[in-house]
């Protein structure tokens, strides 16, 4: 029997370096910073939420260190986190695609990328728009449906923002 519900959460990666002059944005890290509140973010979602089944991610070193801090806090295999190309200036549409393809049998579902892509992505599932997902930003969204192709706002029953907390007036 199918689940009734489908969990969405779409994470921007955590803040990262630009303190490195000739490489490629692909291949950027995470400021040290980024790392300590990714750690944070995954902590407070592992206590508070249910946790992912798979775990998708844009090919971007930032995105990909994000996800990895993410399923070791959550405690799953690294298997379950898979690179996908397409998050890496990701259109709306690919990402939805993609989220909408995803087999039934995964009930909870986390993707990482970048903005603005994944502020729009939300948008397209929120009833409220969202002005803006800060780095390490996630956005959890409940639906009632038994297939991911039936996600879009008519079937969201919940949703929430996990957000860091603001330091001296910066993420």
């Amino acid at each position: 029997m199918k689940n009734k519900h489908k969990i969405l959460y779409i994470v921007r990666h955590a803040k990262s370096s630009w303190d490195y002059d000739n490489i490629a944005d692909v291949d950027r890290p995470l400021k040290v910073k980024g790392i300590k509140v990714a750690y944070e973010m995954a902590r407070n979602i592992k206590l508070n939420n249910n946790l992912p089944e798979l775990i998708l991610s844009s090919p971007a070193n930032r995105a990909i260190h994000t996800a990895m801090i993410f399923a070791r806090v959550f405690e799953l295999p690294t298997r379950l986190v898979q690179i996908d190309e397409g998050f890496y200036e990701a259109s709306v549409s690919y990402s939805l695609e993609k989220i909408m393809s995803t087999d039934d049998s995964i009930n909870i579902l986390m993707v990482f990328g970048h903005n603005p892509d994944f502020t729009d992505l939300a948008n397209q599932l929120l009833k409220e728009p969202l002005s803006d997902l800060p780095t390490t930003g996630t956005v959890k969204l409940e639906f009632s449906a038994d297939s991911w192709s039936k996600i879009d706002p008519s079937t969201l029953v919940k949703h929430s923002c996990i957000f860091p907390a603001k330091e001296n007036g910066a993420i």
